[in-house]
């Protein structure tokens, strides 16, 4: 049984085949077609040969068969920048069961969310988060989604079966299941989406292999690359831009970092001789004030690749001086189109754009309010659809019915300028979201946590500007009743109560007596972003009398 979801046409779907961009292959074969002999990830002192990735991640899906799972099946999986994250992904991908990979920095908001939505047969996790010290939140999840019998830990655990114990015990069971089809739903990524409820994106087998094949083109990854995974390995940027399956599809290495620290990751680099790196733009700061200090650790380095949020052009033209490396701007979506500034493109190509498309049949228009097509230089929304651009969320129709037309173009909600070379320039959003250093955080949905406190009437959250982050987020609360008491302090313990990623919690709150309002009744929150920049300006200045 396969997972449904929104297919391309079948018009479409030919016209990707004839041109060679979707062949039919599983995933798996980023891994099983790689040269056995190479060193595929280094986690800590441990490395694992692509032999031992295979063996590691057949072994694991002979424990899943066992336990019943089989294609069509979905698993919840949350895992911190460890090799395991890789040999659980390739052991469901074996089976065809469909995993979502939460974030680490995921709480139980997020994680109940998903279990909704997906029903999965099994969670995958670590002992190291706090939600899985003990059983408590896994019997939640098991009350909230009858389909979920099974928890599997990395870390050992008095709870739950380990990870560790599957890969070392020995088995006589053969692996009779095969993964699901090339057309099929593989796994499914995360939007950073504007609304509530996290939206999940099917990827399939051809779409994101045709993804990750053509970005080390663009990349130029080889069997020598040796690429340093700083940022969360679940994220889309660091699996496929070209990230840990690019490198798995020409043989190269992944250098497994536990975070974008420069401390840490420096001396990784020095170490392991790492020649790329990807990073978003508040990591590469804190790279860029290190390395005035310790730029003989970085002599390997080759390339680094920004994305995730708008990188400045001061930053930008800083990389090569500082890092000594080349720069390479990323422009991309979970949803699927990437675009990429080229290796060879001159340097104010390269400082001053996000890029532009990765592929001839990716289809990009910069649309006004009225959806018409901008002239080149001109602000306008991006649109796209392609061979790699999902048609719709999964089990989100009245979403989709908003943010994908009638002719298939995916809305971004991204504000861009185009130049006559086809290159992009990220100038904002359109949609209610705050990116908040490559997070993505959906306003409505900590306004709704926040209006269930018993003493709050109203909450707009809002971007204000941030040197390091680019945005952050500020919380303007109406309090029902004058001399509340209320302190920003208690609004976060009552969040974090609620399960809300830290990232998610405001770092800012502002107590108002109304919030002003748009023509139609709206929180007006152009006027609210022009306030708290108003305020951050002031105290900046009052600062500097002081």
């Amino acid at each position: 049984m396969s997972i449904t979801y929104t297919p391309w046409p079948g018009s479409f779907a030919k016209k990707y085949r004839e041109r060679g961009y979707w062949t039919d292959r599983p995933l798996l074969d980023l891994i099983e077609n790689a040269p056995q002999e190479n060193i595929a990830v280094i986690c800590g002192e441990r490395s694992l040969s692509y032999q031992n990735l295979c063996s590691q991640s057949k072994r694991l899906a002979v424990y899943f068969q066992d336990l019943g799972l089989c294609t069509g099946d979905t698993a919840l999986v949350q895992l911190p920048n460890v090799a395991e994250f890789y040999v659980v992904f390739f052991a469901l991908i074996r089976l065809g069961v469909a995993p979502v990979n939460a974030l680490f920095s995921h709480n139980k908001n997020e994680l109940t969310a998903y279990a909704k939505q997906i029903e999965p047969k099994i969670i995958i996790a670590s002992n190291e988060h706090a939600l899985f010290h003990d059983s408590a939140f896994f019997s939640t999840l098991s009350v909230s989604s009858k389909e979920l019998p099974h928890v599997l830990l990395v870390g050992k655990s008095e709870w739950a079966e380990s990870l560790e114990n599957v890969l070392s015990s020995s088995t006589s069971t053969l692996l009779t299941a095969l993964p699901s089809k090339a057309h099929d739903v593989a796994f499914f990524q995360l939007s950073g989406g504007s609304t509530g409820t996290p939206k999940l994106i099917p990827r399939t087998h051809n779409d994101y292999f045709f993804s990750v094949r053509r970005s080390t083109e663009i990349c130029h990854f080889t069997a020598a690359t040796k690429y340093l995974c700083a940022l969360p390995c679940a994220h889309n940027f660091p699996m496929s831009s070209p990230g840990a399956f690019g490198v798995f599809h020409v043989g190269g290495c992944v250098v497994m970092s536990p975070s974008p620290d420069p401390n840490t990751c420096f001396e990784l680099i020095e170490r392991y001789r790492v020649t790329v790196a990807a990073l978003v733009p508040p990591a590469l700061t804190l790279w860029l004030q290190a390395a005035q200090l310790n730029k003989a650790a970085l002599s390997s380095l080759q390339l680094m690749q920004v994305g995730g949020a708008k990188l400045s052009e001061s930053l930008a033209r800083q990389v090569p001086i500082v890092l000594g490396c080349q720069l390479q701007q990323i422009l991309g979506m979970a949803e699927g189109l990437v675009n990429y500034t080229r290796l060879d493109d001159d340097f104010e190509t390269i400082v001053t754009t996000q890029g532009r498309p990765m592929c001839s049949l990716d289809e990009v228009k910069i649309i006004n309010n009225a959806g018409e097509d901008v002239a080149a230089g001109e602000i306008g929304e991006l649109i796209t659809r392609g061979p790699y651009t999902i048609r719709g969320y999964y089990k989100a129709p009245d979403h989709n019915a908003k943010v994908f037309d009638s002719e298939g173009f995916y809305h971004s909600g991204d504000l861009v300028r185009r130049n006559d070379n086809g290159y992009l320039t990220v100038v904002g959003r359109d949609k209610d979201q705050i990116n908040r250093g490559g997070e993505k955080i959906a306003a409505e949905e900590i306004e709704n946590l926040l209006l269930k406190h018993e003493q709050i009437m109203h909450s707009a959250l809002v971007s204000m500007p941030d040197s390091m982050m680019g945005e952050k987020s500020c919380a303007f609360i109406v309090p029902k009743a004058a001399g509340h008491g209320m302190k920003s302090i208690m609004l976060r313990k009552y969040l974090r109560g609620l399960g809300v990623a830290d990232y998610k919690v405001p770092d800012r709150f502002e107590f108002i007596d109304s919030l002003p309002l748009t023509p139609v009744g709206k929180p007006n929150k152009v006027v609210l972003r022009e306030e708290i920049r108003q305020r951050l300006q002031s105290n900046s200045e009052l600062d500097k009398t002081l």
